[in-house]
């Protein structure tokens, strides 16, 4: 097994570095982020970071990356207080990498990269029109973190999804929708179920999940 250490980090060649970084904590959630500034000019960004902070009050959060150069999903986040996450599916994923480029401001992403804004509910941050699973927050506080980065908490004030997705027990079937994750900073995955399992207590071993069928 091979061992790596701090020091061999930082002697591997910079992109060798990310990518290994990136791809260390296994698959993760793809998402588009959604923001539009104070008059409105939308922008569209990839994220990885999407992380689940509480449900009650339901809370997620969204690292973005250190603010030395202009971040305007950041800008436009701090201007609105608003913006929107938005489900990847297979049918998409080329244009949703393709907006990671590095757009000048006057150029949103929305058009560059053939997706459709759409404003909905009088809120002020655009969802992704081709994804079937959108989710609208405020932001609720913004926490630096030690490297530059920025964890920004934001509070889940309007959700969309087909009514065939949301399961029983309130968890969503992914698969149906052709949902994609990333590992690393560019390789992305379809995601298959191989369990479920009920809530786990002490002493009675892992339980399987009744289906719908079974209770």
């Amino acid at each position: 097994m091979r061992h790596i250490t701090p020091a061999d980090l930082q002697a591997f060649e910079k992109v060798y570095r990310l990518n290994l970084i990136n791809a260390l904590p296994g698959y993760k959630p793809t998402n588009l982020i959604g923001t539009a500034d104070a008059e409105g000019f939308t922008n569209l960004a990839i994220f990885s970071s999407v992380i689940h902070l509480g449900s009650a009050p339901a809370v997620l959060g969204i690292v973005t990356r250190p603010t030395t150069v202009p971040r305007h999903t950041y800008q436009n986040l701090k201007t609105t207080g608003c913006f929107t996450i938005n489900h990847v599916h297979a049918g998409f994923v080329a244009q949703a990498h393709y907006t990671s480029a590095d757009f000048p401001a006057d150029e949103s992403e929305f058009e560059q990269c053939h997706f459709t804004p759409e404003f909905r509910d009088d809120f002020p941050a655009p969802y992704v029109a081709e994804s079937k699973i959108s989710i609208g927050l405020q932001l609720k506080e913004e926490l630096p973190i030690h490297n530059g980065t920025v964890l920004l908490v934001g509070t889940v004030e309007h959700i969309y999804l087909p009514e065939t997705v949301l399961l029983p027990d309130g968890t969503l079937d992914l698969p149906a929708v052709d949902d994609v994750c990333v590992s690393g900073l560019d390789t992305y995955y379809r995601a298959s179920s191989v369990g479920a399992f009920a809530y786990a207590r002490p002493g009675q071993g892992p339980q399987v999940k009744a289906g719908p069928s079974e209770k």
